[in-house]
């Protein structure tokens, strides 16, 4: 299952907003959301303090300040369509060159 993360903060209009959106798509596209609370002196906090909200996908960053509900399904869509996939490489044995 896709991972997204949200790192938002108290108080925040725009952390709301894009949880609804995220919210939205994820109706829609199935997936495993997890919000981030930063606080001052937590990780991330000094990275993201002035662009919250911030969207990870899969461990990659997706988003800051708004998410645009079309982009994010596209997004969405790509890391599906990455993960399904087969792996090139690690079907190999050890020492094979790949052939391109």
């Amino acid at each position: 299952m896709i991972l997204v993360e949200l790192y938002s903060k108290d108080d925040c209009q725009l952390c709301e907003e894009a949880k609804e959106v995220l919210e939205k798509v994820r109706q829609e596209i199935p997936y495993t959301l997890h919000e981030i609370m930063l606080k001052p002196g937590e990780e991330f906090y000094e990275e993201y303090k002035e662009q919250i909200p911030v969207v990870h996908i899969d461990k990659r960053f997706a988003f800051k300040f708004r998410v645009n509900e079309h982009m994010f399904k596209i997004r969405l869509q790509q890391v599906i369509a990455e993960n399904s996939r087969p792996s090139t490489t690690g079907d190999r044995e050890p020492g094979a060159e790949s052939v391109e």
